[in-house]
């Protein structure tokens, strides 16, 4: 059976089989990256230390983390779904994310 390259979604004839497109044309990702809310909040740790928590990112999360903790020179890991950064980063978080090619409107910073 073939699988469409860039979902990863059974494939039929060279067409994607959510979005029936053919696979150059697939569009499947940018529909499920569309439809996420991101949310950015902080927590205190232990020590009194800062900890930056970003829900609601599913596909590719520990890419996207590598992207953060990279930008930001900031340690950091991929948990349970979310994911943890070392520090309070909410103030240059959204604009990173939209460099990153997620809209600006799906993220709440709180």
């Amino acid at each position: 059976m073939a699988v469409c390259p860039k979902c990863g979604a059974q494939a039929t004839l060279n067409n994607c089989s959510k979005c029936g497109l053919p696979f150059d044309l697939c569009v499947c990702a940018t529909i499920e990256r569309e439809t996420e809310k991101i949310v950015v909040s902080t927590e205190m740790r232990r020590f009194n230390k800062p900890i930056t928590l970003i829900t609601g990112i599913m596909e590719n999360s520990k890419d996207v983390a590598k992207q953060l903790k990279s930008r930001l020179a900031c340690g950091g890991t991929v948990k349970e779904g979310h994911i943890e950064l070392q520090g309070n980063h909410k103030a240059r978080i959204k604009q990173i994310l939209v460099k990153l090619g997620y809209a600006e409107e799906q993220i709440e910073v709180r």
